[in-house]
């Protein structure tokens, strides 16, 4: 794997990949406030290792890349979009498959929508609808409203902040499954060390949405498969079903007891079936 700052539009995004790069490119886009870390490595072997050319990045006050004053960012949410497009741009690459996690999925819609060109396929994973429609779907979790509304603001101190974001994602996993915390702290806690600013990504939160498409889902025209864990304390496995439906031809892959994100028991399920349908549009 190799690390590499790309600057496009004067924006500085830090980027690394895996693989060959005469293979067919798949991007990764993580969710809000999160950094490319949360597409772990082993992971990305697995990608590379069935013949695609991985990258993965940081956002916008995330990781490595640009970060901003927190609490006073100076940019949209279309900027973050738009700058999934600069990382292909910073790798002299016209398209990609594009996989993208909880926000980053919808990040993901909205790059097929804003710049179809890029896309190839597109694989969303734990996410819901970016453009409103037609359904009421339900609502996160008590547990989750309750986590979100009574957690307060994000603790100063390193230790506080890895503990903080630990029980987050204990939350999110689903409470189905063994919690695998010792993993999920060592992420967590390399994150932090490698961040420019802790502080900065919960910019991500005020972010307003920017220039965003007119443009339904169903004019999304690229092959499109759809991943949802049955025990999503987030986006409950409706939002992954509507977001099936409303997108042509899409195909949708649910997860027994898994909650927000890609865990590493299903990577045996979930890799297969990212390669099989990148294939399948002959990538």
């Amino acid at each position: 794997m190799t690390e590499r700052m790309v600057e496009v539009d004067g924006v500085e995004l830090c980027t690394e990949s895996f693989g060959d790069p005469a293979d067919p490119p798949v991007l990764l886009v993580m969710g809000i406030g999160a950094s490319m870390l949360w597409w772990e490595d082993g992971f990305c072997r697995m990608l590379a290792r069935g013949g695609r050319f991985v990258i993965r990045y940081d956002h916008r006050d995330t990781g490595r890349s640009v970060t901003y004053e927190p609490g006073r960012p100076g940019y949209t949410g279309a900027d973050l979009v738009d700058d999934a497009a600069r990382v292909l741009d910073g790798y002299r690459l016209p398209a990609a498959h594009v996989a993208g996690v909880s926000a980053g999925g919808a990040l993901a819609q909205l790059l097929a929508l804003r710049h179809a060109d890029r896309v190839l396929s597109l694989v969303l994973v734990s996410t819901s609808a970016a453009v409103p429609g037609d359904r009421e779907l339900p609502p996160p979790t008590e547990e989750f409203l309750r986590f979100v509304t009574s957690g307060g603001a994000e603790p100063p101190d390193t230790e506080a902040v890895v503990a903080h974001r630990v029980a987050y994602a204990r939350m999110l996993a689903g409470g189905r499954r063994p919690f695998d915390e010792e993993a999920v702290r060592a992420v967590i806690r390399r994150e932090a060390e490698r961040a420019r600013s802790v502080a900065a990504a919960r910019n991500h939160e005020l972010l307003a949405d920017g220039d965003r498409p007119a443009a339904p889902l169903s004019s999304i025209a690229v092959p499109t498969l759809v991943i949802h864990g049955t025990a999503d304390p987030m986006f409950p496995l409706p939002h992954g079903r509507d977001l099936a439906r409303r997108i042509p031809g899409a195909r949708l892959l649910t997860l027994t007891d898994a909650g927000h994100g890609i865990e590493r028991a299903d990577w045996p399920v979930v890799v297969p079936a990212v390669l099989g349908h990148q294939a399948g549009t002959g990538g």
